[in-house]
């Protein structure tokens, strides 16, 4: 694997308009996000000695993490390796996965899980006294370990946010990060963030730190219906591209193929009906009960998620179709109550009882297989700055998350973090450097967009650059864009006015810049592949297109974007010609 160079790159100088920090305390670490990966690299680095200090957007237990039901994947049954787990992910990855960074996690990832237990998880058990495992797809064995039936994400965050209370970690709840610090020479010198309203300080401060770990999750409210929670707004990539680092692979957007169908006009989070219900048997098929995925691909509906989720998109083409089913109705009531309590109570809550009658169903965008780049140590191209989970991209899931493999990769790289800040401390053996960070500026250097313009947001990327996409609905969403970019930027000019800084706004700012980036790479990867589906490129290219896309955020507020010379993942440091967005 060819590691990410650790140099600082250059500087934006960009941040969002903000107050000036009211307050400050200083830490040996900032872990941005209170998710399986943040928490488990806070417990690590507190483990370590360090003063840690963890900022979580709401409570410390509402992030993407409690929602995930199916599991996490790891080689802990009879007769299954991580040699199998790894050819699994590297074919959903279709072609893009590092098989360096794919074999650290496997390899390391049963170790992480047995950690995890020993920390107070509880997992579910067979008759026997082992783990209960699952199949999802893309899995050719059981390797899915689950809690609570459908809530495994609920109980690894009740077991995380435990051990971080037991220990004392400190913690800022309620607090958006708005932007990294940075000192003079361009090194991670903390974050600045806002308190909303309850938590230990009121207002904007500033948490002063050598390293800061980015662990805030995905970016799913980007568009219009997503499986993912309202504070899902890209903050983490957006702070990333401000502070100049390098984000790769974000057109590789995965929609969960059987999302529970609300109605066509259903926006926001929307109840997952996870692939373990498939994996213990049930069906996909159509209004006349044809089950579709048959013949498709061997794995049938287990097949990894891009291709179920293109085989229910054409088949509802086929049939100009708003949804189709999920048909476990053969489970019986027993399993379902056993299995799948979570998934059965939220479907009876919106009238439909699986017990009795086929679920409907329709892809909705859920994982980022993308993100800010890292190495093999979770270390991005910003000197001191770290990312872990959602946020990150490391290599692991290539074009298409193979199933589980998620929370996984927010075990395994939060650990590898936290013994590289530690192994940096000991190397230096001085007490962490407290940083000087740059002074405030006093000007806005980045325009803020009016709360209402996140629902145009969305609807743009929803039309434009949503499951099925093409050379014209990516211009038209690029445009769009563009236009909500340079209005904002014009009025800022003009009249020195931008949006009243508060959360709406910030939110909807960095969900301004998370789309633009995704809607760049996806115009440029003219093929389809993985999870990113061109309708009018319908082939994959692996001669043009067996690479990466990696972009950063120029000082004037262009985009730089750049493809890899090879499939190495993370990219090299050449750099192509740079595209202006």
């Amino acid at each position: 694997m060819t590691s990410a160079s650790t140099d600082t790159d250059t500087p934006t100088g960009i941040r969002l308009h903000a107050p000036a920090p009211g307050w400050s305390i200083a830490a040996d670490v900032v872990v941005v996000g209170s998710g399986v990966a943040g928490l488990t690299a806070a417990l690590r680095c507190e483990a370590e000695g360090l003063r840690t200090v963890v900022v979580t957007k709401a409570r410390l237990d509402d992030g993407s993490t409690r929602w995930a039901q199916g599991g996490i994947a790891a080689a802990l049954g009879d007769g299954d390796t991580p040699e199998q787990h790894l050819e699994d992910t590297l074919v959903a990855g279709a072609g893009l996965c590092d098989e360096d960074a794919v074999r650290i996690l496997v390899t390391e990832g049963p170790d992480a899980v047995r950690r995890l237990i020993a920390t107070g998880a509880h997992f579910d058990e067979s008759a026997e006294g082992g783990l209960e495992l699952t199949r999802e797809g893309g899995h050719h064995r059981r390797r899915i370990a689950h809690a609570g039936g459908d809530a495994t994400g609920a109980e690894i965050s009740r077991a995380l946010v435990e051990a971080a209370r037991a220990r004392g970690v400190r913690t800022i709840e309620n607090a958006l990060v708005l932007d990294l610090l940075t000192d003079a020479e361009g090194r991670t010198a903390g974050v600045t963030l806002h308190v909303m309203g309850e938590g230990q300080h009121d207002g904007v401060g500033a948490v002063h730190a050598p390293a800061v770990v980015l662990a805030t999750g995905g970016m799913g409210q980007v568009f219009s219906a997503t499986t993912n929670p309202s504070v899902s707004t890209g903050d983490g990539v957006a702070l990333a591209l401000r502070a100049g680092a390098e984000v790769s692979d974000l057109e590789f957007v995965q929609f969960h193929p059987t999302v529970l169908f609300l109605g066509a006009d259903a926006e926001g989070q929307q109840p997952l009906v996870s692939e373990a219900v498939r994996g213990e048997g049930a069906h996909l098929v159509d209004a006349d009960g044809v089950r579709f995925m048959v013949g498709q691909h061997e794995l049938a509906e287990l097949a990894p998620r891009d291709i179920v989720a293109k085989g229910i998109m054409r088949r509802m083409q086929e049939q100009d179709a708003e949804h189709m089913f999920l048909d476990a109705t053969h489970f019986g009531a027993a399993m379902w109550e056993h299995r799948f309590p979570t998934i059965l109570a939220a479907c009876r809550a919106h009238g439909i009882d699986p017990v009795h009658r086929p679920i409907p169903i329709a892809p909705a965008a859920h994982y980022a297989s993308g993100g800010v780049r890292t190495d093999a140590r979770g270390r991005t191209t910003v000197s001191g700055l770290y990312a872990c989970g959602e946020v990150a991209c490391t290599g692991v899931h290539g074009a298409n998350r193979l199933a589980s493999n998620s929370l996984l990769e927010g075990l395994v790289y939060a650990e590898r973090i936290a013994a590289d800040i530690a192994a940096r401390r000991d190397r230096d053996r001085l007490p962490a450097r407290v940083p000087r960070p740059l002074p405030y500026p006093e000007v806005p250097e980045h325009p803020l967009l009016a709360p209402e313009d996140r629902f145009a947001i969305q609807r743009i990327m929803t039309d434009g650059a949503g499951v099925l996409r093409s050379a014209a609905s990516l211009e038209r969403a690029a445009g769009q864009l563009r236009r909500l970019h340079r209005d904002a930027r014009e009025a800022l000019a003009e009249n020195g006015k931008t949006a009243e800084p508060g959360v709406d706004t910030w939110e909807a700012t960095n969900l301004l810049c998370v789309a633009r980036v995704l809607a760049a790479a996806a115009r440029l990867r003219e093929e389809t592949r993985g999870c990113h589906w061109r309708e009018d490129r319908a082939d994959r290219d692996d001669p043009a297109w067996r690479r990466h896309i990696v972009v950063r955020l120029n000082p004037d507020r262009t985009l730089a974007v750049r493809t890899t010379d090879t499939a190495d993942f993370p990219p090299t440091r050449q750099h192509r010609p740079s595209q202006e967005q």
